[in-house]
């Protein structure tokens, strides 16, 4: 009897392992996992032209470190605001990570707004891919635990009176809503270009801010039925969407594209200043 009872707790326990695993193995990833798992998908991989070869010097920018809440420091590119002003922009780099061209790309962002302070998050740590490969280790590579620690750490360095907008492209697209939602009740406006939305409702309902959405029809990836759905889960969350699709494939404003869509990038790059402006006052 006592075998009996031994064996069937012993198979009970392989049951519940198992569908313990089984059940981990199909947890649905999160929405900046799934677009990390783009960069094992050959034509996403080759869609990335390799950036063009720049140097930006700026007069105003420079790099700062700032402590992380799991003990270690984070890299950033701080434009300062010409007069103090809780304004704030979070910028997160696209494929390739903090390069020149999102440095000066976020200038002209800096000149085009007026006053606002400007910080660049590098969720790679320091490394700068230079070939679509190398930039598709980085992107896989990433952590969201220490991501989620160097946006904590920014978000503590700017402080708690600080007014956030938040903006991204393509990885940093997704991660733009993302840390929009870390931000919580300081995030005032969220920009994302062509990244993954959150597909959680709940999620979206903890979302403080209207978010801007500049999205492209061809696009492989982020696709029409993608960005549908993310439309009817912000309004179904009770949030408001400011959505602008264009006739542009994955990438149309890239700042490290040398093939973008330009007309698509200006009415985009338009609609970016106004709806930023409206909301950092």
């Amino acid at each position: 009897m006592k075998k009996f009872l031994f064996l069937t707790l012993l198979l009970f326990c392989s049951v519940f392992a198992f569908s313990q695993s089984k059940m981990a193995c199909c947890a649905k990833p999160s929405a900046t996992q799934q677009f990390a798992m783009l960069a094992s998908n050959k034509e996403f991989i080759m869609s990335h032209k390799n950036p063009l070869k720049m140097r930006f010097q700026s007069s105003i920018g420079k790099t700062i470190d700032y402590k992380t809440p799991d003990g270690k420091e984070a890299h950033a590119y701080i434009l300062k605001a010409r007069r103090p002003t809780e304004n704030y922009i979070l910028v997160i780099h696209e494929y390739w990570g903090l390069n020149d061209f999102v440095k000066k790309e976020s200038e002209k962002i800096y000149n085009d707004l007026g006053n606002v302070n400007i910080v660049d998050l590098d969720l790679y740590d320091g490394q700068v891919a230079t070939t679509r490969e190398d930039a598709g280790k980085l992107m896989q590579g990433v952590k969201e635990d220490r991501a989620k620690a160097i946006i904590n750490g920014a978000i503590a360095y700017v402080g708690p009176k600080a007014h956030i907008a938040t903006l991204g492209w393509c990885f940093g697209g997704g991660w733009s809503l993302q840390t929009a939602l870390i931000a919580g009740k300081q995030a005032v406006a969220c920009v994302m270009y062509y990244g993954m939305p959150e597909q959680d409702i709940n999620r979206l309902k903890t979302l403080n801010c209207d978010v801007l959405g500049n999205f492209a029809n061809k696009d492989q990836w982020i696709n029409t039925k993608v960005v549908a759905k993310f439309a009817e889960d912000m309004k179904a969350a009770g949030k408001k969407l400011y959505l602008h699709q264009y006739d542009a494939d994955h990438a149309f404003a890239n700042p490290s594209n040398p093939v973008y869509n330009s007309e698509a990038t200006k009415d985009a790059y338009a609609r970016t200043i106004e709806f930023l402006k409206a909301r950092l006052k």
